[in-house]
């Protein structure tokens, strides 16, 4: 006959003292993001909960991109905080796209780099690690990101340490999903109010100029741009030229003018469409890497601004992590290029209406002085026109001046009976 081993107190009270434990971190988590709606706030809190649970020496966290095609780096304890943002892995890649892939966790006690799921990746704090455990974080039945729990030397996971983490990664997908709605909720208002405010902008009689760099400023706030930018085509030269942007960085103002086909800008006026890259530091066809690298630039999306089916330039926003640029996204900065086309139009016609007026007000100027002159000096029209021609070249004042001059003084030879010389 077998005896049921009794555990001791002391062993039932650890594990009392465990479960204890287990429901204060998860109801310190259930309190803070109840609370919580700010997503990178969430994220930090994760991060930190799972180090204290797990005695990690490094916990990354991920999300999946809004095009559901890779994880990107979101949050982190310990890892520098440059990485934030900076690294992405793709579905199935590595440890950590397998288990986001498959939908299920990973443990690995020892020698992580054995595994044949495993891939290195440049720069990758998880490859200097010996044992981590890897959770996918679900809502509503999907995958939404994963988090990793890393150790730098073998460990043995304990059953309850799995269980508790990915029930805090269960707990939290709600919570991520919660805070990436209210996230696009603000987004969503200000995209609302900046399309408000551009329409505004344009409507309004400030300077072209002005207005220009109002555009920018509202874009790069809206798109969360490192740069933003608008470029103008010089008909004469077929060349675009910065003409405003928000960026401080005088590399970036001083970039020499772009030929239509040249690099991202030229060929988005070329081709008529929005082109997006993915690093503007790692595409051939973009022509200022090194400034891109010095200026921390990462994805780039090139929408023209088009007016009655000409395009006259072209707006740039620039991120300084990568970001796949939505439909959406694109669909906004296209409206906002073509507000800012039309507002570049309307001041051209303006322009040249002015220019138009001045030119026949000149023009019947010159007439007026003629015909004095071929009164008063019985000079034919050609003589007239070219004695006003020149003392504009002699004195070096226009033919507007000369001819006001010359009416002016036959107004005072009328007026006194004189002579004019």
């Amino acid at each position: 006959m077998t005896t049921k081993r009794v555990p001791s107190v002391a062993h039932l009270q650890q594990a009392l003292r465990e479960k204890t434990r287990e429901v204060d971190v998860l109801h310190r988590i259930t309190e803070s993001i109840s609370n919580q709606l700010d997503l990178e706030a969430v994220l930090r809190h994760i991060v930190e909960v799972v180090v204290e649970v797990t005695k990690a020496d490094a916990c990354l966290l991920y999300l999946l991109s809004d095009g559901q095609d890779e994880l990107i780096l979101r949050a982190s304890k310990n890892p520098h905080p440059k990485l934030i943002g900076r690294i992405t892995i793709g579905l199935g890649e590595g440890i950590t796209g397998w288990v986001a892939q498959e939908r299920t966790r990973v443990v690995i006690p020892s020698n992580a780099s054995d595994d044949p799921r495993f891939k290195f990746f440049h720069n990758l704090p998880e490859d200097r690690h010996q044992a981590f455990v890897s959770v996918p974080i679900m809502a509503k039945n999907e995958v939404v990101g994963v988090i990793n729990a890393q150790h730098k030397r073998p460990k043995h996971y304990r059953l309850d340490q799995i269980a508790l983490l990915s029930t805090i990664a269960n707990q939290v997908g709600g919570a991520i999903e919660n805070a990436r709605l209210y996230d696009q909720m603000k987004r969503k208002a200000l995209q609302v109010e900046t399309l408000s405010l551009v329409s505004e902008t344009v409507a309004s009689n400030r300077l072209i100029e002005d207005v220009l760099q109002l555009l920018v400023t509202m874009t790069a706030q809206m798109m969360s741009s490192k740069i933003c930018s608008i470029m103008l085509l010089d008909e004469a030269s077929g060349e675009l030229r910065i003409e405003a942007t928000q960026s401080l960085s005088e590399q970036y103002r001083r970039k020499p003018n772009l030929k239509i086909g040249q690099s991202i800008s030229g060929r988005a006026v070329k081709d008529r469409r929005p082109i997006i890259v993915a690093d503007v530091t790692k595409e051939a066809n973009y022509m200022y890497s090194d400034m891109a690298k010095k200026e921390g630039l990462c994805s780039m999306v090139s929408v023209p601004m088009i007016v009655r089916e000409r395009a006259i330039g072209v707006i740039n926003s620039y991120t300084s992590s990568p970001h796949a640029f939505t439909t959406e996204e694109v669909r906004l900065l296209q409206a906002i290029a073509n507000q800012a086309a039309i507002a570049i139009e309307h001041t051209t016609l303006i322009e040249k209406s002015f220019e138009m007026q001045e030119a026949l007000a000149v023009r019947k100027l010159m007439e007026r002085a003629k015909g004095y002159l071929m009164r008063s000096k019985k000079l034919t029209e050609e003589e007239a026109f070219k004695l006003i021609q020149r003392q504009s070249m002699d004195l070096r004042k226009s033919m507007r001046e000369i001819s006001e001059a010359i009416l002016l003084a036959g107004s005072i030879e009328e007026q006194t009976g004189g002579r004019l010389k």
